[in-house]
């Protein structure tokens, strides 16, 4: 299955108009979700942006300051990562930098392994989404409204059903939405 994630705002941005996200930093509860999470795929999915704001979960000691961010680290960087980037001639870590097509990468990926799938950063996840690839969304929607940014969603030229599968509310006031694509014969 291939799976969306990302933190967005109230009115569905996952950056704000000055490229910023850095609204809310998660609280352990949040953190240890995500932990969990990320703990479960097979591999993550990334554009060049995202590749780079996570990177220092490889690369910095300082970001093993805690036991549970030292676990994250340590889930991570085991975690295969496939770099879509048309600017970056190498990657580090346990990462390649993709070589065919986002729908040729997605399913090498996950005919690769027994686990879930992961796709984040927006402009490759809006191509995946375009193509009918994404099965399961999941939002974590953070008690802020920017007014303008870069949209969690892409502009689609059919109607996308789904189908709401789990909610739950952390105690930093981040409200968790999990939708799956509906099947055609659930309407």
């Amino acid at each position: 299955m291939l799976i969306y994630a990302m933190s967005v705002s109230v009115d569905g941005y996952i950056a704000d108009r000055d490229g910023s996200f850095g609204w809310d930093p998660p609280s352990d509860e949040l953190f240890a979700f995500h932990l969990a999470r990320v703990r479960e795929l097979g591999a993550y999915l990334c554009g060049r942006r995202l590749y780079e704001t996570m990177l220092p979960w490889e690369t910095d000691p300082s970001m093993r300051a805690t036991e549970l961010w030292t676990e994250f680290a340590d889930v991570w960087c085991a975690l295969p990562k496939i770099v879509f980037s048309r600017t970056l001639g190498s990657v580090q870590g346990n990462a390649r930098l993709a070589d065919s097509s986002v729908a040729e990468e997605i399913a090498t990926t996950l005919a690769a392994t027994g686990k879930d799938v992961e796709i984040g950063g927006a402009t490759l996840a809006a191509q995946a989404i375009q193509l009918g690839l994404v099965d399961e969304l999941r939002i974590f929607r953070i008690p802020i409204v920017v007014g303008g940014g870069t949209p969690y969603f892409p502009a689609v030229t059919e109607d996308i059903r789904l189908d709401l599968i789990e909610t739950g509310t952390f105690d930093s006031r981040v409200i968790y939405e999990r939708y799956r694509r509906a099947h055609p014969d659930s309407d």
